[in-house]
Protein backbone atom coordinates (compact mmCIF):
# COMPACT_ATOMS: atom_id res chain seq x y z
CA UNK A 1 0.00 0.00 0.00
CA UNK A 2 1.31 3.39 -1.15
CA UNK A 3 4.68 1.94 -1.73
CA UNK A 4 4.91 4.76 -4.72
CA UNK A 5 7.44 7.68 -3.53
CA UNK A 6 5.28 10.57 -2.28
CA UNK A 7 5.31 14.55 -2.91
CA UNK A 8 5.05 15.26 0.65
CA UNK A 9 4.99 19.32 1.81
CA UNK A 10 6.10 20.39 5.41
CA UNK A 11 4.16 23.04 7.29
CA UNK A 12 5.82 24.18 9.89
CA UNK A 13 6.37 27.80 12.06
CA UNK A 14 10.36 28.52 12.38
CA UNK A 15 11.04 30.45 15.36
CA UNK A 16 13.62 32.50 14.02
CA UNK A 17 11.42 33.83 11.69
CA UNK A 18 9.21 35.22 14.49
CA UNK A 19 11.55 36.18 16.28
CA UNK A 20 13.34 38.62 13.54
CA UNK A 21 9.53 39.78 13.74
CA UNK A 22 10.45 41.22 17.46
CA UNK A 23 8.65 38.19 18.73
CA UNK A 24 9.90 37.05 22.43
CA UNK A 25 11.46 33.54 23.28
CA UNK A 26 8.63 33.00 25.42
CA UNK A 27 6.27 33.88 22.90
CA UNK A 28 8.07 31.85 20.01
CA UNK A 29 8.51 28.77 22.29
CA UNK A 30 6.54 26.23 20.76
CA UNK A 31 8.07 27.19 17.42
CA UNK A 32 10.13 25.39 15.66
CA UNK A 33 14.32 25.19 14.76
CA UNK A 34 15.58 24.42 11.22
CA UNK A 35 17.14 21.37 12.64
CA UNK A 36 13.80 19.75 13.51
CA UNK A 37 12.18 20.76 9.46
CA UNK A 38 15.77 19.01 8.45
CA UNK A 39 15.63 16.03 10.70
CA UNK A 40 12.30 15.55 8.88
CA UNK A 41 12.92 16.19 5.70
CA UNK A 42 15.88 13.73 6.00
CA UNK A 43 13.19 11.21 7.45
CA UNK A 44 10.80 11.72 4.47
CA UNK A 45 13.64 11.39 2.03
CA UNK A 46 14.67 7.97 3.81
CA UNK A 47 11.32 7.07 3.31
CA UNK A 48 11.82 7.52 -0.25
CA UNK A 49 9.27 10.39 -0.25
CA UNK A 50 10.12 13.69 -1.69
CA UNK A 51 9.83 16.99 1.06
CA UNK A 52 8.30 20.21 0.24
CA UNK A 53 9.08 22.91 2.86
CA UNK A 54 5.51 24.76 2.57
CA UNK A 55 6.28 27.11 5.95
CA UNK A 56 3.89 28.54 7.56
CA UNK A 57 -0.07 28.99 7.47
CA UNK A 58 0.19 32.36 5.36
CA UNK A 59 2.85 30.58 3.14
CA UNK A 60 0.52 27.42 3.01
CA UNK A 61 -2.56 30.31 1.56
CA UNK A 62 -0.17 31.43 -0.60
CA UNK A 63 0.90 28.03 -2.20
CA UNK A 64 -3.11 26.93 -2.46
CA UNK A 65 -3.79 30.01 -4.06
CA UNK A 66 -0.54 29.50 -6.87
CA UNK A 67 -2.61 26.30 -7.26
CA UNK A 68 0.30 23.59 -5.76
CA UNK A 69 -0.82 20.29 -4.27
CA UNK A 70 0.72 17.61 -2.56
CA UNK A 71 -0.07 14.09 -2.02
CA UNK A 72 0.39 14.52 1.82
CA UNK A 73 1.01 17.38 4.03
CA UNK A 74 3.52 16.73 7.17
CA UNK A 75 2.10 19.15 9.41
CA UNK A 76 3.80 20.83 12.44
CA UNK A 77 2.49 24.05 12.50
CA UNK A 78 1.07 25.14 16.13
CA UNK A 79 0.19 28.97 14.98
CA UNK A 80 0.42 31.87 16.90
CA UNK A 81 -2.82 33.72 17.60
CA UNK A 82 -6.47 32.65 18.94
CA UNK A 83 -7.65 29.42 20.37
CA UNK A 84 -7.76 27.74 17.23
CA UNK A 85 -4.21 28.67 15.85
CA UNK A 86 -3.18 24.81 16.01
CA UNK A 87 -6.52 24.01 13.81
CA UNK A 88 -5.69 26.64 11.13
CA UNK A 89 -3.84 24.26 8.64
CA UNK A 90 -5.77 21.29 8.94
CA UNK A 91 -8.90 23.50 8.42
CA UNK A 92 -7.05 24.84 5.16
CA UNK A 93 -5.98 21.61 3.87
CA UNK A 94 -9.78 19.93 4.78
CA UNK A 95 -11.12 22.89 2.75
CA UNK A 96 -8.64 21.73 -0.48
CA UNK A 97 -9.34 18.30 0.18
CA UNK A 98 -5.48 17.74 0.54
CA UNK A 99 -5.09 14.57 3.42
CA UNK A 100 -2.06 15.37 6.36
CA UNK A 101 -0.70 14.07 9.14
CA UNK A 102 -2.25 14.40 12.91
CA UNK A 103 -5.42 15.40 14.35
CA UNK A 104 -8.16 17.49 12.81
CA UNK A 105 -9.32 20.96 13.27
CA UNK A 106 -11.84 19.84 16.00
CA UNK A 107 -9.33 17.81 17.68
CA UNK A 108 -7.01 20.54 17.80
CA UNK A 109 -8.91 23.20 18.70
CA UNK A 110 -10.47 21.32 21.70
CA UNK A 111 -6.99 20.07 23.11
CA UNK A 112 -5.02 23.03 23.22
CA UNK A 113 -7.84 24.15 25.62
CA UNK A 114 -6.76 22.31 28.49
CA UNK A 115 -9.84 22.57 30.33
CA UNK A 116 -12.12 21.51 28.11
CA UNK A 117 -10.17 18.65 27.38
CA UNK A 118 -10.29 18.03 31.32
CA UNK A 119 -14.36 18.43 31.00
CA UNK A 120 -14.48 15.83 28.00
CA UNK A 121 -11.96 13.62 29.89
CA UNK A 122 -13.73 13.99 33.30
CA UNK A 123 -16.83 13.15 31.34
CA UNK A 124 -15.33 10.14 29.41
CA UNK A 125 -14.79 8.51 33.42
CA UNK A 126 -11.09 8.89 33.32
CA UNK A 127 -9.06 10.07 36.65
CA UNK A 128 -7.98 13.88 36.27
CA UNK A 129 -7.19 16.45 39.03
CA UNK A 130 -10.14 18.63 39.88
CA UNK A 131 -10.00 21.83 38.55
CA UNK A 132 -11.79 25.21 38.15
CA UNK A 133 -11.38 28.32 35.61
CA UNK A 134 -10.68 31.49 36.43
CA UNK A 135 -11.56 34.16 33.77
CA UNK A 136 -11.05 37.10 36.29
CA UNK A 137 -9.38 38.14 39.20
CA UNK A 138 -12.57 38.36 41.11
CA UNK A 139 -13.24 34.40 40.52
CA UNK A 140 -9.83 33.65 42.13
CA UNK A 141 -12.20 33.65 45.45
CA UNK A 142 -14.53 31.56 44.30
CA UNK A 143 -12.52 28.36 43.36
CA UNK A 144 -13.70 26.13 45.54
CA UNK A 145 -10.80 23.30 45.96
CA UNK A 146 -8.73 22.84 48.80
CA UNK A 147 -5.09 23.52 48.65
CA UNK A 148 -2.37 23.25 47.54
CA UNK A 149 -3.27 24.55 43.70
CA UNK A 150 -1.34 24.29 40.59
CA UNK A 151 -2.10 27.10 38.31
CA UNK A 152 -1.45 27.59 34.26
CA UNK A 153 -2.18 29.71 31.41
CA UNK A 154 -5.70 27.25 29.77
CA UNK A 155 -4.89 27.46 25.96
CA UNK A 156 -0.61 27.64 26.35
CA UNK A 157 1.81 24.94 25.83
CA UNK A 158 5.94 23.76 26.28
CA UNK A 159 5.38 24.93 30.06
CA UNK A 160 4.89 28.29 28.98
CA UNK A 161 3.71 30.55 32.23
CA UNK A 162 4.60 27.54 34.80
CA UNK A 163 7.41 28.27 37.10
CA UNK A 164 7.08 27.53 40.82
CA UNK A 165 4.91 30.18 41.72
CA UNK A 166 2.21 27.79 40.36
CA UNK A 167 1.48 26.20 43.28
CA UNK A 168 -0.28 28.33 45.48
CA UNK A 169 -0.49 27.15 48.93
CA UNK A 170 -2.99 29.90 50.34
CA UNK A 171 -6.23 32.21 48.86
CA UNK A 172 -3.60 35.36 48.86
CA UNK A 173 -1.24 33.55 46.41
CA UNK A 174 -4.37 32.29 44.35
CA UNK A 175 -5.45 35.40 43.71
CA UNK A 176 -2.28 37.40 42.93
CA UNK A 177 -0.34 34.36 40.98
CA UNK A 178 -4.10 33.81 38.77
CA UNK A 179 -4.00 37.95 38.55
CA UNK A 180 -0.04 37.92 37.20
CA UNK A 181 -1.09 35.00 34.77
CA UNK A 182 -4.51 36.60 33.25
CA UNK A 183 -2.34 40.04 32.74
CA UNK A 184 0.47 38.38 31.37
CA UNK A 185 -1.53 35.58 28.86
CA UNK A 186 -4.67 37.24 28.16
CA UNK A 187 -6.81 34.15 28.81
CA UNK A 188 -8.16 32.13 31.73
CA UNK A 189 -6.00 30.93 33.94
CA UNK A 190 -6.92 27.02 35.12
CA UNK A 191 -6.22 26.23 38.91
CA UNK A 192 -5.74 22.40 39.78
CA UNK A 193 -5.77 20.37 42.72
CA UNK A 194 -1.87 19.56 42.97
CA UNK A 195 -0.64 16.16 41.56
CA UNK A 196 2.51 15.36 44.26
CA UNK A 197 3.40 11.82 42.82
CA UNK A 198 5.47 10.23 39.97
CA UNK A 199 5.08 12.01 36.38
CA UNK A 200 4.87 10.38 33.15
CA UNK A 201 4.67 11.17 29.29
CA UNK A 202 2.95 8.77 27.35
CA UNK A 203 3.63 8.35 23.46
CA UNK A 204 1.28 6.95 21.29
CA UNK A 205 0.88 6.15 17.63
CA UNK A 206 -2.40 5.56 15.22
CA UNK A 207 -5.73 6.59 15.14
CA UNK A 208 -9.30 5.00 16.93
CA UNK A 209 -9.17 1.45 17.54
CA UNK A 210 -5.36 0.71 15.64
CA UNK A 211 -4.08 3.30 18.64
CA UNK A 212 -1.46 2.18 20.59
CA UNK A 213 1.27 2.90 23.27
CA UNK A 214 4.71 3.15 21.42
CA UNK A 215 6.24 3.74 24.83
CA UNK A 216 6.58 5.78 27.90
CA UNK A 217 9.15 7.65 30.20
CA UNK A 218 9.19 9.25 33.66
CA UNK A 219 9.93 12.54 34.09
CA UNK A 220 12.34 13.02 37.26
CA UNK A 221 13.78 15.55 38.80
CA UNK A 222 18.01 15.86 39.36
CA UNK A 223 17.90 19.00 41.88
CA UNK A 224 16.48 18.47 45.18
CA UNK A 225 15.46 22.32 45.30
CA UNK A 226 11.96 23.22 44.61
CA UNK A 227 12.08 25.29 42.08
CA UNK A 228 13.47 22.31 40.07
CA UNK A 229 10.19 20.05 40.45
CA UNK A 230 7.99 21.69 38.05
CA UNK A 231 7.99 21.20 34.55
CA UNK A 232 7.84 24.22 33.75
CA UNK A 233 9.17 26.63 30.62
CA UNK A 234 12.58 27.12 31.95
CA UNK A 235 13.26 23.35 33.11
CA UNK A 236 12.31 22.32 29.63
CA UNK A 237 14.35 24.52 27.97
CA UNK A 238 17.13 22.94 30.42
CA UNK A 239 16.15 19.80 30.87
CA UNK A 240 19.74 18.05 30.31
CA UNK A 241 20.63 19.36 33.65
CA UNK A 242 17.76 19.48 35.79
CA UNK A 243 15.52 16.21 34.28
CA UNK A 244 16.17 12.26 34.24
CA UNK A 245 14.31 10.19 31.83
CA UNK A 246 13.35 6.52 32.30
CA UNK A 247 11.75 4.05 31.44
CA UNK A 248 9.51 2.06 34.32
CA UNK A 249 8.46 -1.21 33.96
CA UNK A 250 6.28 -1.32 37.30
CA UNK A 251 2.20 -1.71 37.95
CA UNK A 252 2.26 2.26 38.41
CA UNK A 253 3.49 2.64 34.79
CA UNK A 254 1.29 0.15 32.86
CA UNK A 255 -1.64 2.14 34.55
CA UNK A 256 -0.32 5.30 33.55
CA UNK A 257 -0.14 3.75 29.86
CA UNK A 258 -3.55 2.31 29.98
CA UNK A 259 -5.20 5.76 30.89
CA UNK A 260 -3.32 7.42 27.94
CA UNK A 261 -4.42 4.81 25.55
CA UNK A 262 -7.95 5.07 26.68
CA UNK A 263 -7.68 9.40 26.11
CA UNK A 264 -5.93 9.36 22.95
CA UNK A 265 -8.87 7.40 21.70
CA UNK A 266 -11.84 9.23 23.59
CA UNK A 267 -10.35 12.53 22.14
CA UNK A 268 -9.69 10.88 18.29
CA UNK A 269 -6.20 11.59 18.40
CA UNK A 270 -4.78 10.57 15.35
CA UNK A 271 -1.23 9.24 14.00
CA UNK A 272 0.99 10.18 17.25
CA UNK A 273 0.94 12.69 20.22
CA UNK A 274 1.50 12.49 23.48
CA UNK A 275 -0.29 12.13 27.02
CA UNK A 276 1.46 13.79 29.98
CA UNK A 277 -0.02 12.45 33.36
CA UNK A 278 0.94 12.73 36.95
CA UNK A 279 -0.15 10.54 40.39
CA UNK A 280 -2.18 11.80 43.02
CA UNK A 281 -1.50 11.61 46.79
CA UNK A 282 -2.42 8.00 46.60
CA UNK A 283 -0.38 7.39 43.89
CA UNK A 284 -3.34 6.97 40.88
CA UNK A 285 -1.94 8.35 37.50
CA UNK A 286 -4.41 11.21 36.56
CA UNK A 287 -4.63 12.84 33.14
CA UNK A 288 -3.09 15.91 32.92
CA UNK A 289 -3.05 17.29 29.28
CA UNK A 290 -2.25 15.92 25.39
CA UNK A 291 -0.21 17.16 22.67
CA UNK A 292 -2.01 16.34 19.47
CA UNK A 293 0.99 18.57 18.07
CA UNK A 294 4.21 16.79 19.80
CA UNK A 295 7.57 18.14 19.31
CA UNK A 296 9.11 16.29 16.65
CA UNK A 297 12.69 17.58 17.26
CA UNK A 298 14.90 14.76 16.55
CA UNK A 299 17.60 15.51 20.22
CA UNK A 300 15.47 17.50 22.41
CA UNK A 301 12.06 16.79 21.89
CA UNK A 302 9.65 14.63 24.88
CA UNK A 303 8.07 12.13 21.43
CA UNK A 304 11.31 11.67 19.93
CA UNK A 305 12.92 10.80 23.45
CA UNK A 306 10.80 8.39 24.76
CA UNK A 307 10.73 6.63 21.73
CA UNK A 308 14.40 6.56 21.61
CA UNK A 309 14.42 5.39 25.20
CA UNK A 310 11.80 2.58 24.07
CA UNK A 311 14.06 1.41 20.57
CA UNK A 312 12.01 3.33 18.38
CA UNK A 313 15.08 5.03 16.15
CA UNK A 314 13.53 8.74 14.65
CA UNK A 315 13.29 7.78 10.89
CA UNK A 316 10.96 4.99 12.19
CA UNK A 317 8.75 7.03 14.12
CA UNK A 318 7.93 9.45 11.02
CA UNK A 319 7.49 6.10 9.16
CA UNK A 320 4.65 5.43 11.54
CA UNK A 321 3.10 8.84 11.50
CA UNK A 322 3.11 8.43 7.98
CA UNK A 323 1.98 5.32 7.45
CA UNK A 324 -0.84 6.12 9.90
CA UNK A 325 -1.73 9.00 7.44
CA UNK A 326 -2.02 6.92 4.69
CA UNK A 327 -4.18 4.54 6.39
CA UNK A 328 -6.65 6.84 7.40
CA UNK A 329 -7.24 8.22 3.20
CA UNK A 330 -7.11 4.36 2.16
Amino acid sequence: MHSKPLRIGLTYDLRDDYLAKGYSLEETAEMDKPETIDGLAAALAALGHQAVRIGSAARLVEALAAGERWDLVFNIAEGLFGRGREALVPALLDAYRIPYTFSDPLVMALTLDKALTKTVIQAAGLATAPFALIRGVSEAAEVRLPFPLFLKPVAEGTGKGISRRSLVESPAALREVAGDLLARFRQPVLAETYLPGREFTVGLAGSGAEAEVMGLMEVSYTRPDETAAIYSYETKADYESRVRYTVPRDAVAAAAAGLALAAWRVLDGRDAGRIDLRCDAAGRPCFIEVNPLAGLNPVHSDLPILCRLNGIGYDALVARIVASALRRQA
